[in-house]
């Protein structure tokens, strides 16, 4: 296969990272979101190096005919990765140092350090130190011989080199001999904050990183030793459980074991301050068995992530203006979310509607008599899950709940296992996950007693279960009584509960079962149209794409003249290579205030277009290793409101990147009207009445 074809995954999602670091340069935008922008970016590129890069590097090892199957070669790629991440790097300092903190200090807020403070703050700090950090700092010496200090994943340390006080010469106050010592000091930032502010003065702000109040007390902790110098490092380990390809054993047994090992994986990158002398960085290397492929130079500073939690002092007007979530004016008007339901289907757009409609359905179909039973499948939940509680209710209320929880969603198994292990003790029926199949979907599956008979009320989603997130990321959902819909999705739990290894589908679409097939025809459907002389179109709206048999597909219905429009949030490995290509081939990425996280599928079809909201992107795994759904739209109301929002997001000229064949980023020209389509969509949703029919 020609790989010039395609976009190499993991330079598109480096270029996807890159947006996000747009933001934080972006001047217009209000100060705290422009620091948290470079939060995410912080956090994004540590999750990248923990999963990503870490399963580059164990390609390295692979003999030599197993490497040849590889379409890339890994230690080439993990050049150019590390090339691409140290000049973003470059650029975020650039971006704190030279432009945040000098608005910052326009703003009377100072970001003061254990060289810059002043003797009223000196002796605060000093205050501070002693009493919250020395009594959970635990300072220890490395012996590079033996070896008796491990790096924790993602904790912050400060290196420090030694020189014992009774071999310095009282005279000098020199070493006559320079043999360091070398000791590590683990940041206590989860115990105490990262950021600490000092009292303020005449009106203006001061904060410190809890690492400079460390660096001003750091005699105190080596009483015994001169400090020579200190710098910050941190080790990024391996995340990857590898129970992707796992087929027999006990999964859930074994996804605990790899929980418990993770904090212990390979190392796949040491981060550390670049003006760390060489021969210092050669001792660090030594102690901790570092490879020179594991050293990634940054800044004086590490854990950029923890500017989400840089403190406001009450200056509202440097945060981004919140949306106040905009009623469903059915629901909120009606007694029953069951009796709204049968008059109309319900599309809900997260953030822009409160995603308390979803807590307070499924909380009356807990106390309803007439609900027989409850069936969820659960991704990511919030903590203290609002969703959890209502299924623990209406268990306790005698309805029969089962719950599908994926506890292999990365990162939040720990809090999965938590509340599976809650709705168990309630008396739900908790399933978890397959062997080589992770569960993706959000659906719910609500059968209610009705003149005698069991009804179908189904909630299909492109989002998760969490309260939390449908705060910043846009989603659809839809609530429905179409009964059709309603079996598909008894199909599903079937499989999900084991009780059926395979269904077929009358209405959704549903990987890895149907969901390609449907996908291909729908798309071979525009291309006979179009070779026929008639309008064809296809429009995508997903996180990622990357799929090379739909790219193909893709490529094929744009020579065959087909109008293909795509935003593409994340990952693109489409590469818009030929003249026909770029013709037809429309894409773009839109990063701007809440996360764009709902999947759409729209296909012209001669006029009659289809639609559908999908929780699955156009990835290998989402088709293949995934139970994914996707759901048909056959309200024309809510046709009407989803083209309309689509439209909005095409025509953006704000916060739109163009996909080019290059992906460098380049943004849409903006024209004499500024369409941002967030702000827009929200105005749009406001001011609509076709949410409710008349």
């Amino acid at each position: 296969m020609d790989n010039q074809k395609y976009f190499n995954r993991e330079l598109s999602w480096l270029s996807f990272n890159y947006r996000v670091l747009q933001e934080a340069k972006d001047k217009s935008l209000p100060l705290f979101e422009r620091i948290k922008f470079l939060a995410i970016y912080s956090s994004n590129l540590d999750e990248f190096f923990r999963v990503r890069v870490a399963s580059l590097r164990a390609l390295l090892n692979l003999k030599s005919n197993s490497s040849k199957k590889l379409n890339f070669e890994p230690e080439v790629l993990l050049k150019t990765i590390k090339r691409i991440v140290h000049k973003q790097q470059e650029e975020f300092g650039r971006i704190l140092n030279s432009e945040i903190i000098n608005e910052l200090l326009k703003e009377r807020i100072f970001f003061v350090d254990e060289k810059t403070i002043n003797e009223y703050q000196k002796e605060y700090l000093n205050e501070y130190f002693d009493v919250y950090i020395t009594p959970i700092i635990q300072p220890s010496l490395l012996d590079s011989d033996n070896i008796n200090t491990f790096l924790k994943n993602k904790s912050i340390y400060l290196a420090v080199r030694l020189i014992r006080k009774k071999s310095v010469n009282p005279i000098k106050k020199k070493s006559t001999v320079k043999r360091y010592k070398y000791a590590l000091i683990e940041i206590p930032f989860d115990k105490i904050g990262r950021f600490i502010t000092l009292p303020e003065k005449d009106g203006s702000n001061f904060v410190i990183f809890v690492d400079d109040v460390i660096k001003l007390n750091i005699g105190k902790i080596f009483p015994g030793y001169i400090v020579e110098s200190y710098y910050s490092i941190k080790l990024t380990r391996d995340a990857e459980l590898y129970i992707d390809d796992e087929f027999s054993g006990n999964l859930l047994q074994k996804i605990k074991k790899g929980l418990s090992k993770r904090k212990s994986g390979a190392p796949s990158r040491f981060l550390y301050d670049k003006s760390m002398p060489t021969n210092f960085l050669r001792s660090l290397r030594k102690s901790f068995r570092l490879s020179k492929d594991d050293l990634m130079p940054g800044g004086r500073y590490h854990n950029l992530n923890d500017f989400f939690e840089f403190p406001d002092f009450g200056k509202k007007h440097l945060m981004r203006e919140s949306f106040t979530p905009l009623p469903n004016k059915l629901l909120d008007i009606s007694n029953s979310y069951f009796d709204s339901l049968s008059q109309q289907d319900i599309l809900l757009s997260y953030p822009y509607q409160s995603y308390n409609y979803v807590i307070n359905f499924l909380n009356e179909a807990a106390n309803d008599k007439n609900v027989k039973s409850i069936r969820i499948t659960l991704y990511r939940v919030a903590k203290d899950s609002a969703i959890v509680k209502a299924l623990i209710s209406a268990a306790k209320n005698g309805k029969k709940v089962e719950a599908f929880v994926e506890v292999k969603a990365r990162f939040d198994e720990e809090l999965n296992f938590s509340s599976a292990e809650q709705l168990e003790h309630a008396g739900v029926t908790v399933y978890y996950s397959f062997p080589n199949l992770k569960v993706h979907s959000k659906i719910c599956l609500i059968e209610k007693v009705e003149d005698g008979k069991n009804k179908f009320y189904s909630y299909i989603a492109t989002g998760n279960f969490n309260e939390n997130t449908a705060k910043i990321y846009t989603d659809f959902a839809m609530i429905t009584k179409n009964q059709s819909i309603g079996a598909d999705l008894k199909k599903i739990f079937k499989v999900l509960s084991g009780k059926s290894e395979k269904e077929c589908f009358t209405q959704l679409l549903v990987a890895p079962f149907n969901l390609r097939d449907k996908l291909n025809q729908l798309i071979d459907n525009e291309i006979s149209n179009a070779k026929n002389g008639l309008e064809a179109s296809i429009t995508l709206k997903l996180n990622s794409l990357e799929d090379w048999k739909i790219i193909d597909k893709i490529y094929e219905a744009s020579e065959a003249g087909v109008k293909v429009y795509l935003i593409i949030r994340g990952i693109n490995c489409l590469l818009p290579f030929s003249p026909i290509h770029r013709k037809n081939i429309f894409a773009i990425s839109i990063i701007d205030s809440f996360l764009e996280h709902g999947r759409v599928y729209i296909f012209h079809n001669k006029g009659d277009k289809k639609y559908f909201i999908s929780s699955s992107d156009f990835m290998r795994r989402n088709l293949n290793r995934r139970i994914e759904v996707a759901l048909p739209i056959l309200d024309d109301r809510i046709k009407t409101i989803i083209q309309s929002i689509i439209d909005l997001q095409l025509k953006d000229n704000v916060k739109a990147r163009i996909l080019n064949i290059n992906q460098n980023n380049r943004f849409v020209k903006s024209g004499v009207n500024p369409i941002r389509s967030q702000y827009l969509i929200y105005e749009y949703l406001k001011a609509s009445e076709i949410n409710v029919k008349s």
